[in-house]
């Protein structure tokens, strides 16, 4: 793809002078990142797999608006709008784009893709709304294939048709799956909560409790890099290091890795990568299914009251319907401790704005990929540090990266938006707690997304019990039941869980 890039660039003034005898590209592609998302690696990715495939890509970038998506395809007489997005509010904006386009008359193909969407997703809740046809594309290396049938004029039909009639085929069997796996009503689900064991195990007080900003430097995170994420951007198959020896990929993930590596060492140099971060450590009770934050250890005034989902699930094997607040001592129990966190690594914008000027796409892609890296390296620095000293419950562990990786550590840190607490909006609270927009350096956008994109945001439970699950379907009992608790309408609740409801 750079040499691709730099070679047209090169050849530009020519085919200039050509386009005026006959059209040069093969078709034009309208690609965005939903409003309210800024993450967009897949998505440039995508632009680069299509230009260097001769397609004219019009990229709007990051939290585009329906308004101005609709309008720059019209104006620009695009023949494919294709849409973008990692977090899962995304997926519910996604549904609205393709409403309003189906409203304004709009007669070009919709391409979904990114880490959250999938076939299911698009087939159930997108694709109804959108007859001109809804297709899913998995990663940036079926693009072409996808925009070449939908381009052609003689294979565009068959091909809508085709996904159509698979889309319904996933419809009937998504309903028919509903039907048989009923779920509990959020009362039996309660009574089936993990029974958590503060008995024998006594929660430790925090060596520093309260709120503490964060600077590590470059060469703390380094060597906490999980690389494996890393060679998937680029679709990559296999784990780190392992894949270094890889018969087939091997060769290209050792450049890739060097070339990494190299951009770290400038990156330390001239500080143009900075991650800082804000961690706090409360007083806490679970309950129901709220956490309580004390303000101070007389616990006498109450800092927030936070709501959590629960499972609800029916299984047959006796499994307990989990919530994440099970793993907090409840009023009247022992002194118990939450803690909650904000890393975000600055900078990977300059760079990757400096590198497509230059343009060197993959230097811009490879810029907020490392970048994306660093971040989580730094929420696995900052939990050590937590468990080591911090809090303390830990003061002697003394795990390589390999054992940080696979989580062999006690206590969790689940994420605001993933299968644990997919409730996105957890972050607002978390930002408010930390003051992290001053503290971080870190925003959220109206749907929650974090900027800078390379940030992570979390909660510590440290009880030797906790562990990550899946939350899985929510019903309309609980979700009316957790807007009450949130203080929002039950019309918001469903909007910011939409993607989890029965």
């Amino acid at each position: 793809a750079r040499v691709m890039k730099r070679a047209v660039a090169v050849l530009e003034p020519y085919l200039e002078k050509e386009k005026r005898a006959a059209a040069s590209a093969q078709g034009r592609i309208l690609l965005a990142t939903v409003k309210g998302d800024v993450h967009d690696i897949g998505k440039n990715i995508v632009g680069v797999v299509l230009g260097c495939n001769n397609y004219e890509v019009i990229d709007l970038g990051v939290m585009v608006p329906v308004d101005r998506i609709i309008a720059e395809a019209k104006a620009r007489a695009v023949d494919i709008v294709g849409l973008s997005g990692l977090i899962t509010p995304s997926l519910s904006e996604m549904v609205h784009v393709a409403q309003e386009m189906q409203r304004a008359g709009l007669e070009v193909p919709l391409l979904i893709g990114g880490a959250t969407t999938s076939r299911m997703h698009t087939a159930v809740k997108i694709a109804p709304f959108y007859a001109p046809g809804v297709i899913h594309v998995l990663d940036a290396s079926r693009a072409a294939g996808v925009v070449g049938q939908l381009i052609n004029p003689a294979t565009r039909t068959a091909a809508v048709a085709r996904v159509q009639a698979e889309y319904e085929q996933v419809r009937r069997e998504r309903a028919g799956a509903q039907e048989r796996k009923q779920l509990l009503g959020l009362a039996e689900a309660r009574a089936q909560a993990q029974a958590v064991d503060f008995v024998t195990h006594r929660p430790e007080r925090p060596a520093r409790p309260g709120v503490h900003r964060v600077t590590p430097a470059l060469a703390d995170l380094r060597p906490l890099i999980d690389w494996t994420p890393f060679f998937h951007t680029w679709r990559l198959p296999g784990r780190y290091p392992g894949i270094l020896e890889d018969p087939e990929v091997g060769g290209e993930a050792r450049r890739l890795l060097g070339e990494a590596e190299a951009l770290l060492d400038r990156c330390a140099a001239d500080r143009s990568l900075a991650a800082r971060g804000v961690l706090g450590l409360w007083p806490a009770a679970r309950d129901g299914d709220d956490l309580l934050l004390y303000a101070d250890e007389t616990r006498t005034a109450l800092l927030r009251r936070l709501p959590f989902l629960r499972q609800q699930r029916r299984s047959h094997g006796g499994r307990p319907n989990c919530s994440l607040v099970d793993f907090v001592a409840p009023v009247g129990g022992p002194a118990d401790w939450v803690g909650a966190f904000v890393v975000s690594v600055h900078g990977a914008q300059a760079l990757a704005t400096a590198a497509e000027t230059a343009g060197d796409d993959y230097a811009a892609i490879l810029a907020k990929a490392v970048a994306d890296r660093l971040a989580e390296a730094s929420a696995e620095w900052l939990h050590r540090e937590v468990r080591r000293s911090w809090w303390g419950y830990a003061p002697d562990e003394d795990l390589d990266n390999a054992a940080l990786i696979a989580e062999e550590y006690r206590g969790i840190r689940p994420a605001p938006g993933y299968p644990a607490c997919p409730e996105h909006l957890a972050k607002r609270w978390i930002f408010a707690l930390l003051d992290a927009e001053a503290a971080a350096g870190a925003a959220l956008t109206e749907n929650c997304a974090m900027t800078p994109a390379a940030s992570v945001a979390g909660w510590y439970f440290a009880h030797p019990e906790a562990r990550y699950f899946g939350m899985g379907r929510l019903g309309r009992d609980q979700v009316a039941d957790w807007a009450a608790r949130a203080g929002i309408t039950e019309d918001e609740a469903a909007r910011w869980l939409a993607p989890h409801l029965d």
